[in-house]
């Protein structure tokens, strides 16, 4: 055997020299480009001119109310105030009811805003919009000190779900129950299937409605039209998942040997199925975040 020592550890040092050049070949922009610019949004043809038609009916017919009440004054003094005041009253009526239109639809865009956050990881900008739509949510107050607290995004996330959003759900859920047991006493008490189908329009607009009430919007007759037209779009998602379900009850009630036994139920329960899968799709289109 040898009679060397083995050799202690040794520290091995670099000489310090200056670090290589990066090589930038651009292949991260060409694998993911940037994103472009967002594009404004432009008024349409439509919306100018149903915007200049109210225009003229409004303003023409404020011209002539006010040429009528300078003659009611021409007349007497009581007869003049009395006109300016009906004349007041029902021009009052009708702002008030744009305001609630501005005001549902301002709704609807927070809503917006806040999805549009949460979908660019922006958690300034989510953060703002989730208080604001909580201050206005009863179901949200409980959470709202922990919202204002919440340092990131995944923290924002969680404390919606497992809290309001949660509640919201269950409570639309219950409403899309109420209905589809209406409409389920519809089909067997209407005489006239006409008349059931409007009553069941009738009903899933007033559902619609309802939940919408449920996640803290209010939104009017432009507010509505926009939250069906965003309902159809997150029906799809909701009849994907129940498809099967569907598929199901759609070839038991449309069996002729089924239809004659069972007869109206079975529109029945169709129509109360779609009332439930109604209730969901406008639960998930009034929700502050996308479901995931």
């Amino acid at each position: 055997m040898s009679e060397k020592m083995p050799r202690g550890p040794r520290v091995l040092t670099e000489e310090a020299a200056p670090a290589a050049p990066r090589l930038d070949l651009g292949w991260d922009q060409a694998v993911v480009p940037v994103a472009p610019p967002p594009i404004a949004r432009r008024w349409s043809a439509p919306a100018l001119a149903a915007t200049g038609v109210l225009l003229l009916l409004l303003g023409l017919s404020a011209i002539d109310v006010a040429g009528f009440v300078a003659d009611q004054f021409a007349r007497g003094a009581p007869l003049g105030w009395l006109t300016l005041g009906v004349a007041a009253l029902g021009y009052g009526l009708i702002g008030w009811a744009g305001l609630r239109e501005l005001r549902g639809l301002a709704a609807l865009e927070s809503v917006e805003r806040g999805r549009e956050a949460v979908a660019r990881g922006d958690h300034a900008a989510a953060r703002r919009a989730v208080l604001d739509w909580a201050a206005r949510v009863p179901a949200a107050a409980p959470t709202l000190p922990a919202l204002r607290q919440a340092s990131d995004l995944p923290t924002l996330l969680a404390l919606l779900e497992a809290g309001p959003l949660a509640a919201l759900d269950r409570q639309a859920v219950a409403a899309g129950r109420a209905a589809a047991l209406q409409s389920l006493a519809a089909t067997a008490v209407v005489p006239s299937p006409a008349l059931d189908g409007l009553f069941i329009a009738w009903r899933g607009v007033r559902l619609v409605r309802e939940v919408a009430a449920i996640h803290g919007l209010r939104p009017g007759f432009a507010g509505t039209l926009k939250l069906l037209r965003r309902t159809l779009f997150e029906a799809g998602a909701v009849a994907a998942a129940d498809i099967a379900i569907n598929a199901a009850v759609t070839a038991v009630t449309t069996n002729p040997l089924v239809a004659s036994v069972v007869g109206d139920a079975a529109t029945g329960a169709v129509a109360a199925r779609r009332m439930l899968l109604l209730a969901r799709a406008a639960s998930r289109a009034c929700r502050i975040v996308t479901p995931r």
